[in-house]
């Protein structure tokens, strides 16, 4: 329990210490896509009797939660190859579960301190949204899916360049095609069945339903809870190899 808090208030004291870039960093794409996408067309395109705005936020929230929690891998990877931290933890009498415990924690509070950002800024556009407890376990089960995931790559790649790779090639297009800024329904049945297997599709269906009062579905949920314990196996996997 000592290792895994060691671990949480390492990175909170970094956080701390970048607090005003990092909600900088937080703010400014969300509130392009609220003015560019949401306020323009918010009126002009509907979904579902919603208004594109309304159908918009969740997405973001979806997308928000995971970029900010797989964020995580960079500040690890820079701790490994720069400051051999790595090094030093494996040195320290700290489980490997209490660092992975601990690295998840810590990328699923910046993600929930950019939930609050993009909810701050949807405010002046009006929009009302329902934010009960389905709403924020959705958050909090996309936010450790994606956390989990973030550590297990962040201990197999090789170098720091590497790392901008995944983001390109994995939370780059999931970001854009799992269900943010349009509805999946609207593409073709072999398109929806790919990205069924996109656990942030899940994710801003889950949002969503439950942020505009409608049914939420338990298989999304499952889906999340299933894909987060994979990737937290995955990820104390890859920090035992990593520390052997």
């Amino acid at each position: 329990m000592q290792g895994f808090i060691a671990v949480y208030l390492r990175e909170l004291l970094i956080l701390k210490y970048r607090f005003k870039r990092q909600l900088a960093g937080m703010a400014i794409s969300p509130l392009l896509y609220l003015i560019t996408f949401g306020y323009a067309m918010g009126d002009v395109i509907r979904f579902g009797g919603h208004s594109y705005l309304e159908f918009l936020i969740p997405g973001l929230v979806a997308m928000g939660s995971m970029t900010q929690a797989f964020a995580i891998a960079t500040d690890i990877n820079v701790a490994r190859f720069y400051w051999n931290i790595f090094e030093e933890f494996q040195a320290a009498p700290i489980s490997n579960l209490s660092y992975v415990a601990g690295e998840v924690l810590a990328g699923m509070t910046r993600a929930l301190l950019a939930i609050v950002v993009i909810l701050l800024l949807s405010l002046p556009f009006g929009v009302v949204l329902h934010y009960g407890p389905m709403f924020w376990l959705a958050v909090l089960l996309n936010c450790f899916v994606f956390a989990s995931l973030a550590v297990a790559l962040a201990m197999l790649v090789k170098s720091h360049a590497d790392q901008s790779l995944l983001t390109n090639f994995i939370i780059t297009p999931m970001a854009f095609l799992g269900g943010t800024f349009f509805p999946v329904e609207k593409l073709p049945e072999w398109a929806q069945t790919l990205l069924s297997f996109l656990p942030l599709t899940h994710a801003s269906h889950a949002i969503r339903a439950s942020s505009l009062g409608q049914p939420v579905h338990s298989a999304d949920y499952l889906v999340l809870v299933i894909a987060g314990a994979v990737f937290f196996w995955l990820a104390l996997h890859s920090v035992n190899r990593a520390r052997d």
